[in-house]
């Protein structure tokens, strides 16, 4: 009996905190209660509640009012507060998820680096200055100027009280921590220097340069002890070993090589990269070595036998830096691919990728404890990130890179999701809750569907192959091969029996469920990026890079209808539930066809972008579509009469579908996020006489039931004279949208 009306009782509790602050912890508890269940707390009027260190992670609380609230210490890791309005809130302590961003150089930021406590950042950029910072307020300490021309690398002594500077004029710096003092000024290679470091004793610096040398200096002194030579292009990395007694170096030769500290004897010589290397480490034991290279790729090394233990490939771009995190067992790096990956030394396997750079990342480096991770890249800002938050996200809350595709069980009880993360997630359509992870794919997953009968789950990849997975244990049942290249969309065919897959190689191939045989393969002349059979399953329909809808007869195999009208690539292409018309996604258009004639019936426009997803309601009376311009656009199919605009993905709208009741849609994004939307209340919208003035108001009818995944909202949130907002706090406000 205690539990009757549990859920009105916590939203009164809530409610009344506000004129009593001695039930704050009980609201609190309400809060993160009704978070836990997945309970949708948008459009809340929750001015002046006082819910101190309630755990609201990936909440739905958009368009809810929390002005003169007491929210401190309240975690929103990931949470939707899109229209929120935070107006003289009292935020001390909340967690956003991640540490936002410092601003203040004004040219790339080519190096930063933790100070032995953590307490500081220092960080050089080609704007020739150096900039000390406040690590947990992000506010900046100090601003030091000496050199003349780009800063490429900066770091503290061990003891702190020293920073060592490396740049394009040529010369090496010491400046005192502290006062910002210049205390030296070391000149001796007659090139660029790419990097300097102290030796774990602080007594000596290495640096390495263009010159193709790397030299050793007396840190007290500044004089040079050694030079280095053996290197045939630019040295781009120098370091200690953790004893001090070994160097190592990386260079545009494509070598690495280990040296005697003491003689400058060379050691050993590693090879296998393809192309320039860029960054070196040893590991905290000094036994493994990671390096990180132009060929896009990072290694591990044995030192003491020389052999490569991996090759960690993922980056798209190259690798700039690498390192070691203190306990050894992972390694970061920063590629111009705008990313920073996260390895297991183990297993070689990647954990994470973390984006939110907008141009190539030059430097990482993990906190002395190992719990934040600090990046520098050519977008000027410097960031900080926990790496344990993200792992979370991803192993645990859903995909961790762009969702390709959406699907809803015919039960409706199940959606199904892929991703560029390489993975396929099931869901729970009612909770929202995460119920498996299929893994198996070895690149992009484009494309996903349940079948008929709800048992089996197909996908299409980048790594060429459509796979069959049984809907219930997760196990792989078939991997169909024969495409030579990527693999755009696949579909089941209406009685389950046969599969049909496109692809990048201009084939459209069918393929048996039980035997995995390839039945029939049709030829396109330009690459198809769309199938779909008809609802008799006698016929497809295919949309391609050419511009053309195109028809076919599966028993004959041939062609059967042109459909032209489109400008730009079609994305999408579906019959209605009859089969009498078709619709199709391009450029900014959806149009409506005869699947008889071909005759072109309709022409749907209002989005701004790219439309990627098309599909028609169960009943044949709607049509929903999802678009590079973030919106999510509902039709009526027979006027052609916008019926809703819903925005609330942050990236394009990948994928959509309607529940088999119709009253249901869910939408896949690149923005990471999978979310479900209840169109139960909008039947009375949905007569196409809507007037074009009230298409875009805000989404009343449309409302947004779960977000599996997530990724932080904040567009539109008001944060006006909000009470306790660190600078690194503002920073992520303002990235994803906020306004003070």
């Amino acid at each position: 009996s205690i539990f009757v009306n549990l859920k009105s009782r916590l939203f009164r509790l809530i409610q009344s905190s506000k004129n009593n602050s001695a039930v704050s912890i009980a609201a609190a508890n309400a809060a993160t209660i009704l978070n836990t269940a997945r309970i949708d707390m948008s459009y809340q009027n929750w001015d002046k509640i006082n819910i101190p260190h309630a755990i609201l992670d990936h909440a739905l609380l958009e368009g809810t009012s929390f002005k003169e609230a007491i929210l401190d210490n309240v975690s929103f890791f990931r949470a939707c507060l899109r229209d929120a309005n935070f107006t003289n809130a009292s935020v001390n302590q909340i967690n956003f998820g991640e540490y936002g961003h410092l601003k203040g150089h004004s040219d790339y930021v080519f190096s930063v680096h933790f100070s032995p406590d953590g307490n500081r950042i220092v960080s050089g950029s080609g704007d020739k200055t150096i900039r000390l910072w406040d690590a947990s307020s992000g506010k900046q300490l100090l601003c030091l100027e000496g050199h003349s021309d780009s800063i490429f690398c900066v770091q503290f002594s061990p003891d702190g009280n020293r920073i060592v500077s490396g740049s394009a004029d040529k010369t090496i710096r010491l400046w005192d921590a502290s006062s910002g003092k210049q205390l030296q000024s070391l000149q001796g290679h007659s090139d660029i220097v790419t990097y300097v470091q102290f030796s774990p004793d602080g007594s000596k610096i290495v640096s390495s340069s263009w010159d193709t040398t790397i030299r050793v200096w007396d840190a007290s002194t500044g004089k040079d002890l050694l030079c280095l030579y053996g290197h045939s292009n630019y040295v781009y990395s120098a370091q200690f070993s953790p004893d001090g007694k070994r160097i190592l170096s990386g260079s545009w030769d494509t070598t690495i090589r280990l040296w005697d500290a003491l003689s400058g004897e060379e050691l050993q010589h590693f090879g296998g990269h393809s192309d320039n290397v860029n960054s070196v480490q040893f590991s905290p034991d000094g036994k493994k070595i990671v390096s990180g290279s132009y060929d896009t790729t990072v290694r591990l090394w044995d030192v003491s036998t020389g052999t490569q233990l991996f090759c960690l490939e993922g980056h798209s771009a190259e690798v700039f830096f690498v390192q070691f995190s203190p306990d050894g067992e992972k390694v970061i790096s920063g590629s111009n691919d705008k990313t920073i990956r996260l390895w297991d030394v183990s297993s070689g396997k990647q954990l994470q990728s973390l984006d939110g750079h907008s141009e190539h990342v030059f430097s990482v480096q993990f906190s002395p404890d190992g719990n934040r991770i600090i990046s520098g890249s050519a977008d000027k800002t410097i960031r900080l990130w926990d790496p344990s938050t993200g792992k979370r996200f991803q192993s645990l809350e859903g995909h961790s890179d762009s969702v390709f595709s959406v699907h809803i069980s015919s039960d409706g009880k199940k959606i199904v999701s892929c991703s560029s993360d390489k993975t396929i997630r099931l869901w729970d359509a009612l909770s929202g809750k995460q119920l498996q992870s299929l893994e198996g794919h070895f690149s992009y997953v484009n494309s996903v569907q349940f079948s008929p009968d709800c048992s089996k789950i197909a996908s299409g990849s980048s790594d060429r192959t459509v796979r069959l997975w049984d809907a219930f244990t997760g196990q792989q049942l078939q991997c169909f091969q024969g495409h030579f290249d990527i693999v755009g969309f696949i579909q089941f065919s209406p009685d389950g029996n046969r599969l049909a897959s496109c692809s990048v190689d201009r084939t459209i191939r069918l393929w048996n469920i039980l035997s995995g045989e390839e039945i029939q393969s049709f030829d396109h002349l330009e690459i198809t990026y769309s199938v779909h059979f008809s609802p008799d399953g006698n016929r497809i329909v295919t949309g391609s890079f050419d511009s053309i809808v195109r028809v076919w007869d599966i028993a004959s195999g041939k062609e059967i209808l042109s459909l032209e009208g489109h400008s730009g690539f079609i994305f999408s292409v579906q019959f209605s539930p009859d089969g009498s018309r078709i619709v199709s996604g391009s450029n900014k258009t959806i149009c409506l066809w005869d699947a008889s004639t071909g005759k072109q019936l309709l022409s749907l426009e209002g989005h701004l972008d790219d439309v990627y997803s098309v599909q028609f309601s169960p009943d044949g009376k709607r049509i929903i579509s999802g678009s590079s311009d973030k919106t999510i656009r509902l039709w009526n199919a027979f006027t052609g009469k916008q019926i809703l605009c819903v925005e609330g993905h942050s990236n394009t709208v990948k994928s959509v579908q309607f529940s088999p009741d119709g009253n249901k849609i869910v939408s896949g994004s690149w923005d990471t996020t999978i979310r479900l939307w209840d169109l139960s209340s909008a039947s009375a919208a949905d007569d196409g006489k809507q007037s074009l003035s009230n298409v875009n108001k805000k989404p009343i009818l449309w409302k947004c039931i779960w977000q599996g995944g997530s990724c932080l909202s904040l567009k539109d949130s008001t944060w006006k004279d909000a009470k306790g907002l660190t600078f690194l706090q503002m920073s992520v406000v303002e990235k994803y949208g906020g306004t003070f």
